[in-house]
């Protein structure tokens, strides 16, 4: 079921939700927190979409928070609060409610999500794209125990991670940290099986990945070896690879779903480890509410104490002679022995 609300309230979007509940049948719904979604009209289909999937696992009420842009002075100057509320099928396992804020609401966003919460349940708050720099000190990330960002969709993913590290506050997270724990647990459960001392680190992976820094941070933070980033043609994360003093530790993934494991004294292995989509990675996140210490330690340690090594430029053949510089003498061939 669907229903539009036009210059509507707070208090009429509850009547609203209500209301659904009755006329389908489901007076008392079971949900275990709301997921407010802070986007644009650009990317509100895609994360509704995902938000929905990862509430079969979790059943949540979702907000979405769209600001519309307003042109015209006038515009910007009047309030008006657009709502949609979906129950039933429409929405998921839980519910769904759709804000549109134009006008000076748009800088008053949390006044109108804070009486849609559910009561005595959690509040996680995710913004698909442009995340503030503190998440913590915004408006609508203060109403969350869970705060979640993708640094994959920054102009700059590499530089955001400085700024996410010194405005880190804990419940923060980010989808990025999130692709890589198939990755984690791997090597994890490959240093568990034999007793290899590391003594360096190398992680392959596309440019402007913040995955790969995050991943090479949590090895240079665990292991306390210097950790090599190194830039691959992709897809994603490639190859980590573990240098100790028995042979090396390689965990390949050369076409992003399946990859190969190789440790010294045993037979390759294959192991899958496929790209998750954002509904995947979003359950993920919703499993736990409590703040993750190993996120904040490896984004703490810092991009810039990484080795860099760029791919190997190409030789320089050097600067082309001048028009009128003499040329020089082509050496004569040697003259071949005589055969005896």
């Amino acid at each position: 079921m669907k229903i539009d609300l036009t210059e509507t309230t707070s208090s009429k979007i509850n009547a609203a939700l209500v209301q659904a509940r009755r006329d389908i049948g489901t007076p008392a719904i079971g949900m275990v927190l709301t997921l407010v979604i802070v986007t644009d009209e650009e990317n509100a289909y895609d994360a509704l979409k995902s938000a929905n999937d990862a509430s079969h696992e979790h059943p949540s009420r979702i907000i979405v928070v769209v600001k519309r842009v307003s042109r015209s002075p006038r515009s910007r100057r009047e309030a008006r609060l657009d709502a949609e509320v979906r129950v039933g099928t429409d929405s998921g396992t839980g519910e769904t409610i759709v804000l549109r804020l134009h006008g000076e609401l748009v800088n008053h966003a949390q006044s109108v999500v804070l009486p849609l919460l559910l009561p005595d349940a959690p509040v996680v708050v995710w913004w698909p794209e442009g995340a503030p720099t503190d998440l913590a000190g915004d408006p609508l990330g203060s109403l969350g125990q869970r705060r979640i960002t993708d640094t994959y969709s920054c102009e700059d993913p590499t530089g955001k991670l400085g700024s996410r590290a010194a405005a880190y506050a804990p419940g923060d997270t980010d989808l990025s940290w999130t692709r890589i724990t198939p990755w984690r647990s791997m090597l994890a459960a490959a240093l568990d099986q034999q007793a290899l001392q590391v003594v360096s680190a190398i992680v392959e992976g596309e440019d402007d990945n913040p995955s790969c820094e995050l991943l090479a941070m949590w090895l240079a933070d665990r292991l306390r070896v210097p950790v090599r980033r190194t830039v691959s043609a992709g897809p994603g994360l490639t190859a980590v690879r573990l240098t100790t003093k028995d042979g090396e530790i390689v965990l390949d993934r050369a076409d992003g779903s399946l990859a190969t494991l190789c440790m010294p004294g045993q037979p390759d292995r294959a192991v899958a480890l496929k790209r998750r989509d954002t509904a995947e990675l979003l359950a993920e996140e919703l499993r736990r509410l409590d703040p993750d210490n190993t996120y904040e330690s490896s984004l703490k340690f810092g991009v810039a104490k990484l080795e860099s090594a760029q791919p190997a430029p190409a030789v320089d053949p050097g600067p082309a002679p001048a028009a009128d510089a003499p040329a020089k003498a082509t050496p004569k061939p040697a003259k071949k022995a005589a055969a005896k």
